[in-house]
């Protein structure tokens, strides 16, 4: 199984990134992990629609026949850990790799919703695009050593 974290942007703070790679390092223990960053689009002065709709294409063109696609939006679906974990597993029993999409500052482009497996939230408050990258990919790593069987969940 492949899990790949595609984002629209960059962490401009530096304090996220630490943790993301922390987290990265962990998960290659479990699956083949990659971290994507597509630049935003459009900038200041194109429109957000605009700019959503091209990101959605460069997110879209990069999903593979195999991929099962997690967008994360705010109205998604809520899953505890264990449940996220067992979304997880069953990708993993039916040989499908995991492309796990974080959009822009304006949110992700409804052709990316429609086309989800899977619309996750991971709060029903608003987090930084940044910070929720953290927050998924420890949970990721969580996933995995709960279907491992490991004691990290507790």
């Amino acid at each position: 199984m492949k899990v790949r974290l595609l984002s629209i942007g960059k962490d401009r703070s530096g304090l996220y990134e630490p943790a993301v790679q922390e987290y990265a390092s962990r998960l290659t223990h479990y699956t083949r992990f990659e971290l994507l960053e597509l630049p935003e689009a459009g900038g200041k002065k194109g429109k957000a629609g605009d700019a959503k709709a091209l990101e959605a294409e460069a997110i879209l063109a990069r999903r593979k026949p195999q991929d099962l696609l997690v967008a994360l939006d705010e109205r998604g679906k809520l899953l505890d850990s264990v449940e996220f974990s067992r979304y997880v597993g069953r990708a993993q029993d039916g040989a499908k790799d995991l492309l796990l999409i974080i959009g822009g500052d304006e949110g992700l482009d409804e052709r990316v919703r429609q086309s989800a497996d899977l619309v996750l939230s991971l709060s029903k408050m608003t987090l930084p695009h940044r910070l929720a990258r953290v927050v998924l990919v420890e949970q990721l790593y969580r996933a995995f050593t709960l279907l491992k069987g490991e004691p990290y969940h507790k």
